[in-house]
């Protein structure tokens, strides 16, 4: 891990590096009230594939600064995660660049292609929070919001896994705090609202299960943003965290052979 200064203050960046040299460079945004340790046995994954890993636990999440998963500026994660892409290339410059976005971090990854004007090569977005949720939004209306924690069950059918979501100390297991569902909101209507995917080579994955990010809801979105170069593979039944569930090793498969055929490698 190495620390950087961020917008708001100091973000921890997780690292994983081959041994030789990188193939590619990886870039991974986690989600929403957890952080990018969780995904290490992606970034181990990516890593033994030759890549050069940045994962950074965005600000308010994991090791870096900040409140709890309070999300009162989304801009602001969205400028730390572009200093760690210029981080990355340059110190491995002339590599091709792999994005990999979950849920919300699928939601920053797809605004980042939007707005940020930086090259990628290929791109992951799993279940990315583009088509929102009425559930979450609805609490928007009360008076007072309840404190109601994320239900490990709607993570993964892998019991393991849900143990090791609700045990993980680093995971923030408090209410949805207003700001944060605010900030979403708004992010989640620009990134719709954003310029289409293009010839971008990207692919979309997600349970038809996934109760926290609806699978038809952000059907309908990436459907709105797809362009030639975007390619979908969804999973019966599969709820929201498919690298943490019972089919992850057909995910793994198909993420991989999408990265076997669209990174380039010298």
């Amino acid at each position: 891990m190495r620390k950087i200064d961020g917008s708001r203050g100091q973000v921890v960046v997780h690292e994983w590096v081959p041994v030789g040299e990188p193939s590619f460079v990886a870039l991974l945004a986690h989600g929403y009230a957890e952080h990018a340790g969780r995904h290490a046995e992606l970034a181990e994954r990516l890593e033994q594939d030759g890549a050069a890993v940045y994962a950074p636990d965005h600000w308010g999440h994991g090791y870096s600064g900040g409140d709890r998963a309070l999300i009162d500026d989304p801009d602001a994660l969205l400028e730390d995660f572009s200093r760690v892409y210029e981080i990355a290339v340059a110190e491995h410059p002339d590599l091709p660049v792999l994005l990999i976005g979950h849920s919300m971090g699928g939601l920053l990854a797809t605004l980042f292609l939007q707005e940020a004007g930086r090259p990628v090569d290929a791109v992951v977005l799993s279940s990315p929070l583009l088509g929102g949720n009425p559930g979450l939004e609805a609490l928007l209306e009360l008076e007072e919001i309840p404190e109601i924690p994320i239900d490990p069950s709607v993570i993964s059918r892998d019991e393991l896994a849900q143990d090791a979501y609700l045990n993980d100390e680093l995971v923030y297991h408090g209410p949805f705090q207003r700001l944060t569902l605010e900030g979403l909101v708004d992010v989640v209507s620009r990134a719709q609202e954003g310029g289409g995917f293009g010839d971008q080579p990207l692919l979309w994955i997600h349970g038809t299960g996934d109760m926290l990010v609806p699978f038809d809801l952000t059907r309908d979105a990436v459907e709105n943003l797809a362009g030639p170069g975007t390619e979908k593979k969804t999973y019966a039944d599969a709820r929201h965290e498919l690298f943490h569930e019972t089919n992850k090793d057909e995910v793994y498969k198909d993420v991989f052979d999408f990265i076997h055929r669209k990174i380039k490698r010298q």
